[in-house]
């Protein structure tokens, strides 16, 4: 058939009005209930059964079904889970194979918020289904209940859709209001008008008596107030919070914001719910832009430090208070909506283009834009944050779980956070874009693949971070930091307890600890012996010492790798005596060469002989471990200042995966410790 062909909708008189609906029209139909959307439904399915047209009813929902059982009519059972991406792409692959001229019934839409937790997620749904909808010339059928959603969520739906169609009703009478006929119009189209079922009349109201009695009904039926600016999740934690202040029970509510903000990981749920209280919830979403999951990386995180504060308070007074924000999960699938990459998406889900598309889509996603309201909120973010450094880290939904590490797999990016503030948000959104695009790289789909994992959603969250440390000049950084296991993984010398655990210690960023240079080494550390080492000469510990650190260059804006004589003079003395060591064996040897010169290299001697310090690190990982009823790994920075105070921030924890055998420990490492 042709494109835009007058098809027949049931209902004579109202085809006359709108001037018929079309192929390839999306009808949207804005109801109190659905026995007004059934007023307006049912004559369309028994006009298109007449009409002998491909009929299929979309059911998903949880309301009792729109239309009975019939041979003319095709009932396809869509399962409505939390998983957005699967649900979408079920009913993508559905349109795709009933193809063109397919005439469509849809379950409510307001029943999609139930699963996703959130209003901007249908608007979604509807934006990139509708268009795929319109290009098959197919018509289609969705009721959307009144009252329940926000009007920006509305809009979304109303700017998408061809016709928009609002339907009050009291008595008898009920009344149609056209908000929206696309490519159509006519002196009377968008006047309200009134719908007698049982004789098929649809008339404008054209005298100022029913005009009147309309905008009564209507007045009534709105609710006003009920449609808010707000979203059906900011509602919900309102609501909750309000409770919880009030002194009501709030479990259920808890039990609810975990599953819809923290994880979808059984395990983390349950440890969540033991940990947290009302009030650790509310931070989270005070703290976070968007809607959806933190992520695996935040989660993580977050848990890590409540088992300490809830365990170990004499420890959580040593930790670096943390200053995070949240990027939620559905940021990410806005933005690939919003740029129109979603038909590139769903093809590179598919086996045939899984890894073919990967390059394509990466680069879509680095050339995106975000929307003006999602600016508006970054740029808070930054005012929040001043001008100190940020990294941006991955948090996606699959990320640092029990089984599912994906360590090294997605990006973290460092902002300088210099600059005018318009360069300083375009610094932070390429960052974003950055982290998106990683979600693409050939090795985290490989290992999504052989951990079949290729098919579940794998919505990318951001976690914000602080950067930890202090300024020297043009360079910024923490005194030290590292990775720790609370197993572990590298004994160096035999008489070592693998229990005790170990870090991998370096001065400056951690990137050192995890990604190895070239003739660089960290200094490792078993917790049962900090100071313990296989070197013994002065001679072999400057070789097998960390020659490269890596700061932050205020002045060139990103990340830089530099030597120690590039920073060493403008360390204070204490910093100096906690990190670096004389070589005195070279410095005799200088002096006797007439050379008075002070040689030292990086050993972080002067924290590992700290016992008590190494001993609160072993404890913190113990209790972590104790929660976690497995070992774990963690990222950390260290600071201290010219009293020897110190503080620990703990930036990441997460399951390590340990095997033991007869005795043997075997261990699949998330951080390479070739060469060590």
């Amino acid at each position: 058939m042709a494109a835009f062909e007058r098809i027949l909708s049931g209902i004579p008189e109202m085809d006359k009005a709108l001037d018929n609906i079309r192929l390839g029209d999306n009808v949207v139909w804005r109801v109190s209930s659905l026995d007004e959307f059934h007023l307006f439904v049912d004559p369309y399915l028994e006009q298109a059964i007449k009409d002998h047209r491909n009929i299929i009813y979309v059911r998903f929902a949880s309301h009792p079904p729109i239309t009975e059982e019939r041979p003319e009519i095709k009932t396809v059972h869509i399962e409505l889970s939390h998983r957005f991406e699967t649900f979408s792409v079920a009913i993508h692959n559905l349109i795709a194979e009933e193809g063109f001229d397919a005439f469509y019934v849809f379950d409510c839409l307001s029943e999609l918020p139930t699963a996703w937790a959130t209003d901007l997620m249908m608007g979604n749904f509807f934006r990139v289904t509708c268009p795929f909808l319109f290009r098959l010339d197919t018509v289609a059928f969705f009721p959307l209940i009144r009252g329940r959603h926000s009007l920006a969520s509305t809009a979304r739906i109303q700017d998408t859709t061809q016709l928009f169609l609002d339907v009050y009703s009291e008595g008898k009478a009920v009344y149609v209001r056209p908000e929206k006929v696309w490519n159509r119009e006519s002196e009377t189209m968008f006047l309200p008008h009134l719908y007698n079922p049982e004789n098929g009349s649809f008339k404008p109201l054209l005298d100022g008596i029913r005009a009147s009695r309309f905008y009564q009904v209507m007045n009534r039926q709105q609710r006003p107030g009920s449609e808010q600016s707000t979203d059906s999740w900011d509602r919900f934690f309102n609501l909750t919070r309000q409770l919880h202040e009030a002194g009501m029970d709030v479990s259920d509510s808890c039990d609810r914001m975990c599953r819809i903000m923290m994880t979808r990981d059984e395990k983390m749920r349950a440890m969540i719910r033991e940990q947290f209280k009302p009030e650790d919830y509310f931070y989270v979403r005070d703290h976070m832009i968007g809607t959806g999951m933190i992520g695996g990386k935040a989660c993580g995180m977050l848990l890590a430090r409540k088992i300490i504060e809830n365990t170990r308070p004499d420890l959580y007074d040593v930790m670096e208070p943390h200053d995070s924000w949240f990027i939620g999960s559905d940021v990410y699938y806005s933005y690939i909506v919003e740029n129109g990459f979603w038909d590139l998406r769903v093809r590179q889900r598919t086996e045939e283009e899984y890894f073919s598309l990967a390059e394509t889509f990466s680069q879509k996603l680095l050339s995106g834009r975000f929307s003006g309201n999602m600016e508006k909120r970054f740029s808070f973010l930054l005012e929040y944050y001043g001008q100190d450094p940020i990294i941006v880290r991955s948090s996606s939904i699959l990320e640092d779980g029990f089984g599912n590490a994906f360590a090294g797999k997605y990006e973290s990016v460092f902002c300088a956070n210099t600059g005018t503030f318009e360069e300083r948000l375009q610094e932070f959104e390429d960052a974003i874009r950055k982290v998106y695009a990683s979600s693409m790289s050939l090795s985290a789909l490989d290992y999504r693949k052989r951990r079949n994992l290729a098919g579940r959603d794998e919505q990318m969250a951001l976690l914000v971070q602080r950067v930890s440390g202090s300024h020297y000049d043009q360079y910024y950084m923490p005194c030290a930091a590292g990775v720790g296991y609370s197993y572990s993984p590298y004994r160096f010398l035999k008489s070592l307890d693998p229990e005790a655990g170990m870090l991998r210690l370096v001065m400056g960023l951690g990137t050192c600890a995890v990604d190895r240079t070239e003739g660089s080494y960290p200094r490792l550390v078993n917790l049962d012996r900090p100071e313990a080492m296989t070197a013994t000469t002065i001679a072999e510990k400057h070789e097998f010492s960390q020659r490269k650190l890596e700061v932050i260059n205020k002045e060139k804006k990103g990340l830089e790798q530099i030597t120690l004589d590039q920073i060493e003079d403008r360390l204070p003395g204490f910093l100096g005596k906690a990190l670096l060591e004389h070589d005195y064996e070279v410095e005799q040897r200088l002096r006797e060469l007439g050379r008075n010169q002070s040689v030292r290299f990086i050993s972080c001697k002067g924290l590992v002989s700290n016992r008590h310090m190494m001993e609160q690190f072993k404890e913190m990982m113990q209790v972590i471990q104790n929660a976690y009823q497995q070992p774990v790994d963690i990222e950390f920075t260290l600071n201290l200042d010219g009293t020897g105070e110190y503080m620990i921030n703990l930036l990441q924890c997460r399951p390590l995966q340990v095997f033991l055998d007869t005795g043997e420990v075997f261990l699949r490492m998330r951080c390479p410790l070739s060469g060590f």
